[in-house]
C-alpha cells in the first residue's frame, strides 16, 4: 500500500490508550497528532490535517458535536468516525466520510487513512479535470478546427486534460485494487 508523503492525520479519542495505539499504527507513514477530548480537537482541527479519525462517544463534547462544528467552520478535510457506537439512521445526515466500528486493527486503521487520502486525491484531480475540460469544450463549440489547431494554449489544455484523465483512470484502478485487497483481508 502506497503512503502519501507529508499527509497529516489527527486522532481524536477520549481513551488515551486507544488514541496512542492508533497513532503508533500510523507514525512513520504520516504526520500524526492526537487529541484526547472534543474541545482539544476543536483547538487543533484545521486545514493542515488531511484526515481526522474521530471517536463518536466522548464525555463533555461528543464526536457528533465536534463533527458538526468543524464542518460548520468550513473544514473540508476527510473525517472518519471510528467508534464503538453501531450505526443507526441518525448517521444519514452526518457529514463524515466513513464510519468504522471498533474494535479495529492496525491494518484497518492504515487502510482507512490510505483510502481517504486516495479519495481526496481523486476528488482534487477530478475537479481539475472538469475545469479544464469545460474550457476545452467551450472552445470546441465556438471555434473552427483550424483555429484550435493553431492555438498552443488550447493544445496544452487538451494534453493536460488527457493526462489528468489517465491519472484518474490509474487512481480508479488503484482504488479497485485496494478494495479487492481489503475484501481479501476481511474474508480471512
Amino acid at each position: 500500500m502506497e503512503t502519501a508523503p507529508g499527509a497529516s492525520v489527527l486522532i481524536v479519542d477520549d481513551e488515551k490508550r486507544i488514541a496512542d495505539l492508533y497513532a503508533s499504527h500510523l507514525e512513520g507513514l504520516y504526520d500524526v497528532e492526537t487529541a484526547y477530548s472534543g474541545s482539544e480537537a476543536l483547538e487543533l482541527i484545521g486545514e493542515e490535517f488531511d484526515v481526522v479519525l474521530l471517536d463518536r462517544r466522548m464525555p463533555a463534547m461528543s464526536g457528533d458535536v465536534v463533527l458538526d462544528r468543524v464542518r460548520a467552520d468550513g473544514y473540508g478535510g476527510r473525517i472518519v468516525m471510528v467508534t464503538a457506537a453501531d450505526p443507526d439512521f441518525d448517521i444519514l445526515d452526518m457529514p463524515f466520510d466513513e464510519y468504522v466500528v471498533k474494535p479495529t486493527t492496525g491494518d484497518e486503521i492504515r487502510s482507512v487513512v490510505e483510502t481517504q487520502l486516495l479519495l481526496d486525491s481523486y476528488e482534487m484531480r477530478l475537479n481539475e479535470y472538469f475545469r479544464i475540460q469545460s474550457k476545452v469544450s467551450a472552445l470546441e463549440e465556438s471555434k473552427a478546427q483550424f483555429e484550435l489547431e493553431d492555438n498552443d494554449r488550447y493544445e496544452e489544455l487538451t494534453t493536460l486534460a488527457a493526462s489528468l484523465r489517465d491519472d484518474l483512470e490509474d487512481l480508479l484502478d488503484e482504488h479497485d485494487q485496494l478494495a479487492f485487497a481489503e475484501g481479501e483481508f476481511l474474508d480471512d
